[in-house]
Protein backbone atom coordinates (compact mmCIF):
# COMPACT_ATOMS: atom_id res chain seq x y z
CA UNK A 1 0.00 0.00 0.00
CA UNK A 2 1.12 3.63 -0.80
CA UNK A 3 0.68 6.62 1.99
CA UNK A 4 0.63 10.11 0.95
CA UNK A 5 1.43 12.23 4.04
CA UNK A 6 0.36 16.31 3.29
CA UNK A 7 1.64 19.44 4.51
CA UNK A 8 3.64 19.02 8.17
CA UNK A 9 4.84 22.26 9.00
CA UNK A 10 6.74 21.07 11.82
CA UNK A 11 3.82 19.86 14.03
CA UNK A 12 5.56 16.76 15.11
CA UNK A 13 3.30 15.53 17.63
CA UNK A 14 0.34 15.38 15.05
CA UNK A 15 2.66 13.21 12.73
CA UNK A 16 3.09 10.87 15.08
CA UNK A 17 -0.38 10.54 15.66
CA UNK A 18 -0.97 10.16 12.08
CA UNK A 19 1.21 7.34 11.81
CA UNK A 20 0.01 5.55 14.33
CA UNK A 21 -3.40 5.79 13.00
CA UNK A 22 -2.10 4.57 9.26
CA UNK A 23 -2.59 0.51 9.39
CA UNK A 24 1.48 0.47 8.41
CA UNK A 25 2.92 -3.14 6.66
CA UNK A 26 6.48 -3.37 6.38
CA UNK A 27 6.42 -3.74 2.77
CA UNK A 28 4.24 -0.11 2.50
CA UNK A 29 5.15 3.15 1.22
CA UNK A 30 5.22 6.49 2.39
CA UNK A 31 5.50 9.68 0.64
CA UNK A 32 5.44 12.85 2.04
CA UNK A 33 4.84 16.06 -0.15
CA UNK A 34 7.26 18.63 1.47
CA UNK A 35 7.01 21.58 3.40
CA UNK A 36 8.14 19.58 6.63
CA UNK A 37 9.25 22.95 8.32
CA UNK A 38 8.64 26.11 9.20
CA UNK A 39 5.28 27.92 11.12
CA UNK A 40 5.10 24.66 13.57
CA UNK A 41 7.23 24.21 16.33
CA UNK A 42 9.11 21.21 15.74
CA UNK A 43 10.57 21.35 12.32
CA UNK A 44 13.83 19.21 13.28
CA UNK A 45 11.69 16.30 15.18
CA UNK A 46 9.82 16.02 12.29
CA UNK A 47 13.19 15.94 9.20
CA UNK A 48 14.44 13.66 11.92
CA UNK A 49 11.62 11.27 12.13
CA UNK A 50 11.21 11.00 8.07
CA UNK A 51 14.96 9.93 8.60
CA UNK A 52 14.74 7.23 10.83
CA UNK A 53 11.16 6.11 9.13
CA UNK A 54 13.01 5.27 6.21
CA UNK A 55 14.96 2.18 8.88
CA UNK A 56 11.34 0.62 8.60
CA UNK A 57 9.55 1.56 5.05
CA UNK A 58 10.38 2.96 2.09
CA UNK A 59 9.84 6.50 2.53
CA UNK A 60 9.59 8.89 -0.44
CA UNK A 61 10.05 12.72 0.53
CA UNK A 62 9.08 15.21 -2.17
CA UNK A 63 10.54 18.95 -1.84
CA UNK A 64 8.07 21.13 -0.59
CA UNK A 65 8.64 25.41 -1.22
CA UNK A 66 9.57 25.39 2.16
CA UNK A 67 12.69 23.65 1.91
CA UNK A 68 13.39 25.39 -1.66
CA UNK A 69 13.18 28.87 0.06
CA UNK A 70 15.55 27.54 3.00
CA UNK A 71 18.07 26.03 0.42
CA UNK A 72 18.14 29.19 -1.45
CA UNK A 73 18.47 30.64 2.00
CA UNK A 74 21.78 28.78 3.01
CA UNK A 75 23.15 28.15 -0.46
CA UNK A 76 23.03 31.52 -2.36
CA UNK A 77 22.34 33.59 0.48
CA UNK A 78 18.86 34.66 -1.18
CA UNK A 79 16.90 34.52 2.48
CA UNK A 80 14.17 37.66 2.12
CA UNK A 81 11.66 34.93 1.11
CA UNK A 82 11.87 32.50 3.53
CA UNK A 83 11.99 34.56 6.51
CA UNK A 84 8.89 35.87 5.80
CA UNK A 85 7.54 32.89 5.44
CA UNK A 86 8.10 30.99 8.78
CA UNK A 87 11.69 30.69 9.22
CA UNK A 88 12.33 31.91 12.59
CA UNK A 89 10.20 28.84 13.55
CA UNK A 90 12.80 26.40 11.94
CA UNK A 91 15.77 28.72 12.98
CA UNK A 92 14.49 28.06 16.63
CA UNK A 93 14.25 24.34 16.05
CA UNK A 94 17.33 23.39 14.88
CA UNK A 95 19.22 26.13 16.88
CA UNK A 96 20.54 28.14 13.88
CA UNK A 97 21.39 27.59 10.43
CA UNK A 98 24.45 25.52 11.83
CA UNK A 99 22.96 22.72 12.83
CA UNK A 100 20.28 23.31 9.76
CA UNK A 101 23.42 22.42 7.65
CA UNK A 102 24.44 19.33 8.79
CA UNK A 103 21.18 18.21 7.37
CA UNK A 104 21.69 19.37 4.00
CA UNK A 105 22.41 16.18 2.36
CA UNK A 106 18.72 15.03 3.36
CA UNK A 107 17.17 18.53 1.79
CA UNK A 108 19.58 18.30 -1.57
CA UNK A 109 18.43 14.48 -1.71
CA UNK A 110 14.61 15.51 -1.95
CA UNK A 111 12.84 15.64 -5.55
CA UNK A 112 10.54 17.50 -6.87
CA UNK A 113 8.12 14.88 -8.27
CA UNK A 114 7.66 11.45 -8.03
CA UNK A 115 5.08 8.93 -10.25
CA UNK A 116 3.93 5.66 -9.16
CA UNK A 117 1.32 4.01 -12.02
CA UNK A 118 -1.62 6.57 -12.62
CA UNK A 119 -0.89 8.81 -9.47
CA UNK A 120 1.83 11.62 -10.17
CA UNK A 121 2.63 13.42 -6.48
CA UNK A 122 3.95 16.67 -6.17
CA UNK A 123 3.97 19.86 -3.69
CA UNK A 124 2.04 22.51 -5.52
CA UNK A 125 0.87 21.52 -8.57
CA UNK A 126 1.51 21.30 -12.23
CA UNK A 127 1.35 24.30 -15.42
CA UNK A 128 -1.87 22.67 -17.04
CA UNK A 129 -1.55 21.72 -20.39
CA UNK A 130 2.41 21.24 -20.04
CA UNK A 131 4.12 18.78 -21.21
CA UNK A 132 6.19 16.96 -17.92
CA UNK A 133 9.12 16.99 -19.70
CA UNK A 134 8.72 21.31 -20.00
CA UNK A 135 7.43 21.34 -16.38
CA UNK A 136 9.02 24.37 -14.17
CA UNK A 137 9.73 23.27 -11.07
CA UNK A 138 8.74 26.88 -9.43
CA UNK A 139 5.15 26.23 -11.01
CA UNK A 140 5.55 22.39 -9.29
CA UNK A 141 6.53 23.64 -5.78
CA UNK A 142 4.41 27.29 -5.78
CA UNK A 143 1.09 26.83 -8.53
CA UNK A 144 -2.04 27.01 -6.92
CA UNK A 145 -5.36 28.14 -8.39
CA UNK A 146 -4.63 27.72 -12.24
CA UNK A 147 -3.81 24.69 -11.21
CA UNK A 148 -6.38 23.86 -8.97
CA UNK A 149 -9.15 25.34 -11.11
CA UNK A 150 -8.42 23.01 -14.32
CA UNK A 151 -9.57 20.39 -15.80
CA UNK A 152 -7.00 17.37 -16.50
CA UNK A 153 -3.85 19.29 -15.96
CA UNK A 154 -1.68 16.18 -16.69
CA UNK A 155 -3.57 14.13 -18.79
CA UNK A 156 -3.30 10.51 -18.10
CA UNK A 157 -2.35 11.20 -14.33
CA UNK A 158 -4.30 12.16 -11.58
CA UNK A 159 -1.97 14.96 -9.34
CA UNK A 160 -1.53 14.29 -5.73
CA UNK A 161 -0.75 17.31 -4.16
CA UNK A 162 -0.23 19.72 -0.82
CA UNK A 163 0.49 23.37 -0.59
CA UNK A 164 -2.69 24.92 -0.63
CA UNK A 165 -4.73 24.84 2.04
CA UNK A 166 -8.30 23.24 2.02
CA UNK A 167 -10.76 22.44 4.81
CA UNK A 168 -11.48 19.23 3.66
CA UNK A 169 -9.45 16.70 1.27
CA UNK A 170 -10.34 17.56 -2.58
CA UNK A 171 -10.46 13.97 -4.76
CA UNK A 172 -11.21 14.31 -8.31
CA UNK A 173 -10.79 12.17 -11.01
CA UNK A 174 -7.90 14.46 -11.95
CA UNK A 175 -6.40 15.38 -8.84
CA UNK A 176 -6.42 15.18 -5.43
CA UNK A 177 -5.20 17.65 -2.42
CA UNK A 178 -4.53 16.60 1.16
CA UNK A 179 -2.97 19.62 2.71
CA UNK A 180 -5.91 20.66 5.59
CA UNK A 181 -3.71 22.95 7.14
CA UNK A 182 -2.65 21.47 9.78
CA UNK A 183 -0.53 24.57 10.97
CA UNK A 184 -3.22 26.41 10.97
CA UNK A 185 -5.52 23.99 13.21
CA UNK A 186 -7.31 22.01 10.80
CA UNK A 187 -6.34 18.93 10.18
CA UNK A 188 -3.26 16.82 9.04
CA UNK A 189 -3.89 14.21 6.07
CA UNK A 190 -3.04 11.05 4.66
CA UNK A 191 -4.41 9.18 1.73
CA UNK A 192 -4.25 5.32 0.69
CA UNK A 193 -3.34 5.54 -2.70
CA UNK A 194 -5.20 1.75 -3.36
CA UNK A 195 -8.09 3.07 -2.63
CA UNK A 196 -8.29 6.82 -2.05
CA UNK A 197 -8.93 5.62 1.73
CA UNK A 198 -8.22 8.98 3.73
CA UNK A 199 -6.95 9.35 7.37
CA UNK A 200 -6.53 12.10 9.40
CA UNK A 201 -6.05 13.84 12.77
CA UNK A 202 -6.77 17.02 14.35
CA UNK A 203 -4.55 19.79 14.90
CA UNK A 204 -6.33 22.30 17.05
Amino acid sequence: MTYVIGDVHGMYENLMKLLEKLPLRKADEIVFLGDYIDRGPNSKEVVNLLMNLSNDHKVTPLKGNHEDMMLKCLKLGDCLTWHFNGADATLRSFGGTVEIRKYLHFFESLRTFYEKGMFFMVHGGVKPGVPLIDQDEFDMLWIRDEFIYSVNPLPGKVVVFGHTPMEKPLISNDKIGIDTGCVYGGYLTSVRLEDLEIFQVPCH
